[in-house]
């Protein structure tokens, strides 16, 4: 099986992880920090602003199930990519969209999305198509924090739970475990 790696910034990590967890073709995601100027950035640095790190997502994916194409177009349709360095109440340039793109074809395919993605919004797409730079793994706690906090974490029963289960109704045949 080849592999394919995606990073992507769609606002708090938590939000962004459990969506792609659950999608049929995705390998792995991990949670982390990229896009910044200090070298080894804590969550707490990060969450300050000051490091200019992104909270993302790196996705690793079998193209043959699930094409960078589809993984960009789940990503438009999770977040809002009008918001400049927020999403809803989270609100800092660690919460902004942008895409690391790993090769030049992901670069153009990047490009193509968000001119797909611009259809379906009428403010303009902020999201930003960003060098790939260092990428520093957030800290233990934060990997698979949905599923192992999400019922005790007042946020997430607000902001995550809503946004996965209208994503996993719309997208029920997608997941992992379901026939495709």
């Amino acid at each position: 099986m080849t592999t394919e790696t995606a990073t992507l910034a769609a606002g708090c990590f938590w939000c962004v992880e459990a969506v792609f967890d659950g999608l049929a073709g995705v390998e792995s995601v991990e949670s982390g920090y990229i896009g910044g100027h200090t070298a080894n950035p804590n969550y707490r640095e990060v969450c300050s602003g000051a490091t200019g790190h992104a909270e993302a997502i790196r996705i690793v994916f079998d193209p043959a199930i699930i094409s960078f194409d589809e993984v960009l177009d789940i990503f438009f349709e999770i977040h809002d990519p009008t918001q400049l360095n927020r999403q809803g109440n989270d609100v800092g340039t660690q919460y902004r969209s942008a895409i690391f793109p790993h090769s030049p074809e992901q670069e153009a395919a990047a490009r193509a999305a968000i001119a797909r993605a611009q259809a379906d919004h009428a403010q303009p797409i902020v999201t930003t198509i960003e060098p790939l730079a260092d990428w520093y793994v957030a800290e233990d706690y934060h990997q698979e924090y949905f599923e192992r906090e999400g019922a005790a974490n007042p946020y997430c029963q607000v902001v995550v739970a809503p946004k996965l289960a209208k994503f996993r109704k719309k997208h029920a045949d997608r997941l992992k475990g379901v026939a495709v």
